[in-house]
């Protein structure tokens, strides 16, 4: 990871540069480094565990879950820099995402 660290930041800095507020960059940011980590689970505590220092449990799940962003936004930018890099025939965008039960 260390050998690529700087690219991928540019890389995110540029998904969410849409963002207003700092926080919301940086969160975003230690997300998309934290889906890309190894370890088989994906969700908020085994990423910032992997995070290290950058993994704070409580502001990733802050993030994910109830920080205001627009979605569509971030998929837009990803989609523009994937024609530039690849010219894909065709962007399939699937969320595999699963509601929790419950009210909380």
């Amino acid at each position: 990871m260390a050998s690529v660290r700087e690219d991928l930041e540019a890389f995110a800095a540029e998904l969410f540069d849409g963002f207003f507020r700092a926080d919301q960059r940086r969160w975003g940011q230690a997300y998309v480094r934290g889906l890309l980590l190894d370890g088989r689970r994906k969700s908020v505590e085994p990423m910032a565990a992997r995070l290290g220092e950058d993994g704070n449990r409580q502001a990733l799940a802050h993030f994910i879950t109830s920080s205001p962003w627009d979605p569509a936004h971030v998929r837009a930018r990803l989609a523009w820099r994937m024609q530039e890099a690849i010219s894909p025939e065709a962007l399939i965008v699937d969320d595999t995402g699963f509601l929790k039960d419950g009210d909380a």
